[in-house]
């Protein structure tokens, strides 16, 4: 559940293994978190030109890819870099840590 300000833990430090994608949920929504030297970023955890999960997604450096038809967006800002035609970027979330513990809430719009 989210405080007052929109923060909500969706996971421990811990659960989330460099370079490998994180599932999580963030009230009824899907998200995806990846860490990344040092720093954990979470996107929404659906690819937007298909319901695919980028949880099953694979991470190469800064971007992360579909499993479903490999778009690829970048993991700090979620554009998409490669994708089809009109394609969609993946809303991000802010990040804080507490502890061992991972806070997620939605960026104001």
């Amino acid at each position: 559940m989210a405080d007052e300000y929109g923060w909500q833990r969706v996971a421990a430090l811990g659960d989330i293994a460099p370079g490998e994608p994180h599932g999580a949920k963030y009230g009824e929504r899907e998200v995806v978190l990846v860490s990344h030297e040092g720093q954990v970023y979470a996107l929404a955890g659906i690819c937007p030109h298909a319901y695919a999960l980028m949880c099953d997604g694979f991470i190469s450096g800064t971007e992360i890819e579909c499993p479903l038809h490999a778009a690829a967006f970048d993991i700090r800002t979620g554009k998409c870099l490669v994708g089809p035609t009109g394609t969609a970027d993946l809303a991000t979330y802010e990040v804080k840590l507490e502890g061992d513990e991972v806070w997620v809430r939605r960026r104001a719009d």
